[in-house]
Parts: C-alpha cells; structure tokens; sequence
C-alpha cells in the first residue's frame, strides 16, 4: 500500500472508532463555540504632566538647547490633543477615539516666576497657562498649598472653568475658601469624565505626608489610600462606568507602583511628586541631565494580577506624556501602543521642535521674563567664594550655601525680637529641602533673583522663645536621622543646616542617637559624648514656620512660637545687603563650610 491510501486507511480508523464512541449523528449536540476575541472598541489617548511648579520660561540644556516654556508647553499639548482624535487609527486602534489631558499636581511653586504676578493687576501667570492648555482633570501635590489654602483658592479662582479638581482624600471643612469652591464644583471628590460618549471614571490622592510637607493648615487627608481607591472604582463600576483612571501625587512613583497591587477595577494610574523620567531606548529627550527611572509605561500587576499601566513625566514644563490605551466593548485594556506611547520633548530646536503658543507667550511668557530679568539686574552682594546649593549636599552635610541661609534666620530673628516680643534667638536651623537653586552659585554678583531662587518658598521666618532644649536636640537628631548607606548620612530634604551652634554625630550610631557633642558658639555645651549636660533647661530658637508647624517632620508640634513679618527669601536678601555689607567673604563662608557640622566616622 502506498504511503497516501495508509494515511486515510489510518484516518478513517480513526473516525470510525470516533463515531462509534458518539452518539448518532441524529442525535449529536454541537460543541460550544469558541469565544470571540475581545475587539477593540475604544481608544483613548492620555495626555499627562506633573509637577510643572511655575517653571514658565525657558531653559537652556547641558549641550546649549533650548527646552521648556510654558508657551512651547501649552502648544505641544494642544497639538497633540488635535491629532488623538484626527487622522486614520494606528494599528490596533479603534476606530471610535478620544483624549484625556491630566496634571498630577503641583501646579505651581513659590519663586521668581509666582512672584511675577504679585501686583500685575492680571489673573495669576501660572492659572492663565494652565487654562490654556486645556487641562480636564487635576489633582493636588504638596506644593499647591505652599502658598497656604488662601492663595490655593485664589488661583483656582483665575483658572478657566472646564478643569475637575479631583481630591478623593482630602477634606476641606476647616478652609472656608477652598470649601467655597468645593459647593461650586471646582474641587470634587469623584469625578466621571464623558469622552466621546465614553465614560471616564477619575481617583484624585494626595500624597497622606502633605501636613508634613506644606502650609496646608486646616485641610485634612485619609491616609488610606487602597481603601479609598478601591471604594471608588467599585462605585464606578456599579453605575456602569467601566473605564477608571487613577491620578495621584505620593512624591515618588514607586509608592504608585506598590500602590497598584493594591487596587481593583483601576485600569491605568497617572503619578506625579517625583520627577522622575520614564522613557524607552531612542525616545528623544531633553539635555537636562536627568537620565530614565524606568521603561514607559511600567506595568506592575493589581491585586488580581492584572496589568496596570503606570506613567509619570519628569518636571517643570520639559515634557508632556501621551499613553494610548485601547479598550474593548467591557471596557477591559486590551493593548497599550507601544509605538504611540512615550514623553514627548517641550524642545526649540532638532525635528521635534515646538514653536510658542503666540497667546502664552504674550500673555505670560513675555511679563514673567521682564520681572525676572529685572530680579537678576538687582545685585544684592559680591561672593568671593562659590556658594553650594548642590540638592544632594544641602540634603546631607553642610556647605557654605546653607551656612548663609542658616545664619540669614538666625539674624532676622534677633533683628525682628524685640518688636515681636520674643527673645532674640541663640540658634537656627533651615532644613535642606527648602533651599532649591541645586546649583553652586559661582563665585562673583549675587542678585535679587538669587536669593528666590534659592529660597523660593514662602516660608516666614519664625521664633520658639522658650524651646525646651530636649525639643531642640531632637530636631537636631531628626535632621540627622536620614538613612545611612556605606557609612555615609543619604540626602533627605530634613537634614538641618546649623547656626549659632555647632553639632557632631556619628552616622553609624542609630537614627535618634548619632549627636555626640553639641556646643553653642557661647561655648556652652548641650551634649558631651552622646549624654545631654543639662547645661540649660529651654532655648530660643529661629527656624522657618514650616518646620516650627512640623513640617519634614520635625518635632516641634505644640511649642510656642510666634511668627515675624518677614520670609526667609527677605531675610537672606537682608542679611547680604544689611549684616554682610554687599560682601559674602571667603574667611566667613569657606567652601566646604567651617565645621558648624562634623560627621565622625
């Protein structure tokens, strides 16, 4: 037999004995049918940016570009917003398309550029930039409420309407005007966005630390954030809104990133707070230094395994994110683009260059440049030294930037004393997160803009006349209790730079024992050896109200202290102008520092 009649010999066996074992071809039920593919039904494009922190003029690069500008911003986002929803589908797109533009917070930081709008008779610069990009959805970040709730409120008053200011874990009971726009509508607690006949469901959280890292005042947060998310989206779901989209703002992606295995029913998660990048291999980026924390998107799992894009964009203007999600008829993430999904480079120059907004630029660029050059044109004082604000140093050892800071507090307090009916203070901290120029300042003319750049919260300078000395010395280990790696204290925005007094500690000790002697500049001794002397039983102690609020966690909760008429900004400026005369010199402020701060081992 040929090998051709064996197979079907073999074949027909094979159906015989199958036919056999069925029942009669009269009788046979069909199989059930094999499940449909899901078919994509929905495409939605994300555009996304945090922490822009009214950074509203340009910036020149590392290799000499240009990047940045809120005018170049606002363009490429309405660009990009146009070309979602116009054109042929990508591969794997549905035909039915829509876009969702989303700030993760921190829209706006005190400095130079905020400043610009104080007295212009004009709505705040940074609301007017925002409502022209078109936001729909914001939430809140710690920076937000540096200003205080007040000043939160009145720029919400200056943004156009058509943006939900969604807060799904903070309360506003306490802050009559922020409550004011909550009965408006202007600060929700859920919000449901309808896209092209798509419903939207969005979760707003705000970093549980926000008392810790702000003037919020009054404002309450639920700390519980899972629980609260998870209660959302489970109240989406019952109404039949099957998309959700989580936007929050917990300083750092990788609390979003754990965060998601926490949830259920949250299809794609939108952080911010921690300027990180996230870029793939090729992505075309900015020359600013900062190099990618992760592949974009990262895709961590919920809690029941599924995939969970999470995106985020690097800070300040430079980019703005656009993840293109695809959803199928139960409202499931069938495929994230790959091609279509990346940061997209706010640049002036190569082939993805962004032309201003002509708008933007008259309306806000132009003004705030004109105030700002006229800051930088007010010389306050000559460096002979340069002066260090490096993030990363100010955070973890002391240099001859904070030394200047420090001491600008401690001469404001004494200067400020006996009109505020204190006494005048003996010593000062400034924690190292609320100085920002993270740069040195070159040797040479310290301007007006300077000092905001440096100091650019508004943060006053505030006074604890009666300051248990236990108190003290604990804000003093806090500001050293940072972690420890290869025996060396890490950077962390609670670290204290020193005036009037001078500290060492050893690193290797554990954190809330690492003072082992403190001495005044009096020459009276705190601490001997790691064991307080007892020597005085309170301390009057200048410092910045944040901190004497508990701000970096400081323990300073429930002292007495008052606050002076004059921000920290104003107090160095006074102090180069008034105590140093114009001169900052190299014996006084020696780079490195002069030992106010001393590392053991």
């Amino acid at each position: 037999m040929s090998p051709a009649p064996a197979r079907r010999a073999a074949l027909a066996l094979v159906l015989a004995s199958a036919l056999a074992a069925a029942p009669s071809a009269a009788v046979a039920a069909p199989g059930p049918k094999a499940p449909k593919p899901p078919k994509a039904d929905f495409t939605l494009t994300i555009l996304h940016a945090n922490d822009l922190e009214s950074s509203l003029l340009p910036v020149t690069g590392t290799d000499g570009s240009t990047y940045g500008g809120v005018d170049r911003f606002v363009e490429l986002v309405q660009r990009e917003q146009r070309a979602a929803v116009t054109g042929a589908p990508g591969p794997g797109q549905a035909g039915k398309r829509g876009v969702l533009t989303v700030s993760a917070g921190d829209n706006f930081l005190p400095g130079p550029q905020l400043a610009a709008s104080e007295g212009s008779g004009r709505p705040v610069y940074d609301a007017t930039a925002f409502s022209a990009a078109g936001f729909d959805v914001s939430i809140f970040g710690n920076h937000d409420f540096d200003q205080n709730p007040d000043f939160l409120a009145e720029w919400l008053g200056d943004v156009s309407p058509g943006t939900a200011f969604v807060a799904g874990n903070l309360g506003f009971g306490a802050e009559p005007r922020l409550l004011a726009e909550v009965r408006d509508g202007t600060i929700v607690l859920t919000h449901v966005k309808e896209v092209k006949g798509e419903r939207i469901g969005v979760i707003g959280l705000t970093t549980p630390e926000l008392p810790r890292l702000s003037s919020s005042r009054g404002v309450t947060v639920d700390p519980d954030l899972a629980r609260i998310a998870n209660a959302q989206a489970a109240a989406y779901a019952a109404a039949g809104v099957d998309k959700v989209v989580l936007v929050s703002h917990l300083q750092d992606i990788d609390n979003e990133v754990a965060l998601a295995g926490q949830l259920r029913g949250v299809d794609v998660i939108v952080g911010g707070g921690g300027h990180e990048l996230l870029a793939d291999p090729g992505d075309p980026l900015v020359a600013n230094g900062v190099t990618p924390y992760g592949r974009y998107p990262l895709t961590p799992t919920d809690a029941d395994g599924r995939v969970v894009p999470v995106v985020t964009t690097n800070a300040l203007h430079t980019y703005v994110g656009r993840l293109v999600v695809t959803f199928d008829e139960r409202g499931e993430v069938l495929a994230v683009d790959e091609a279509a999904s990346r940061p997209l480079p706010v640049v002036a120059q190569g082939p993805d260059a962004v032309q201003p907004d002509a708008q933007v630029h008259q309306q806000v660029v132009q003004p705030v440049q004109e105030y700002v050059s006229s800051l930088a044109r007010r010389v306050l004082a000559r460096s002979e030294v340069p002066l260090n604000g490096v993030r990363n140093d100010v955070r973890s050892r002391e240099t001859n930037l904070g030394n200047l800071a420090t001491d600008a507090l401690l001469a404001a307090g004494r200067r400020e004393a006996a009109a505020a009916g204190v006494s005048a203070p003996v010593v000062a901290l400034q924690n190292g997160g609320g100085i920002r120029n993270a740069s040195v300042l070159p040797a040479g003319d310290v301007s007006a803009l300077d000092t905001y750049t440096v100091l650019p919260f508004a943060n006053f300078v505030g006074v604890a006349p009666a300051m248990p000395v236990e108190t003290f010395l604990a804000g003093v280990e806090h500001g050293l209790s940072g972690a420890v790696a290869g025996g060396v204290l890490q950077p962390a925005g609670s670290f204290a730079q020193a005036a009037g007094y001078r500290v060492s500690y050893d690193p290797a000790r554990p954190a809330g024992s690492r003072v082992v002697d403190l001495v005044l500049d009096d020459g009276t001794a705190l601490v001997r050896g790691g064991v307080s002397t007892g020597a005085l039983r309170t301390l009057s102690v200048a410092t910045i109200d944040f901190m004497l609020r508990g701000g970096d966690g400081f323990p300073f909760d429930g002292v007495a202290f008052s606050v002076l008429p004059v921000t920290y900004q104003q107090a160095l400026a006074a102090y180069l102008t008034g105590d140093l005369a114009g001169r900052v010199s190299a014996a006084d402020y020696p780079v490195g520092g002069e030992g106010r701060i001393t590392a053991l081992s």
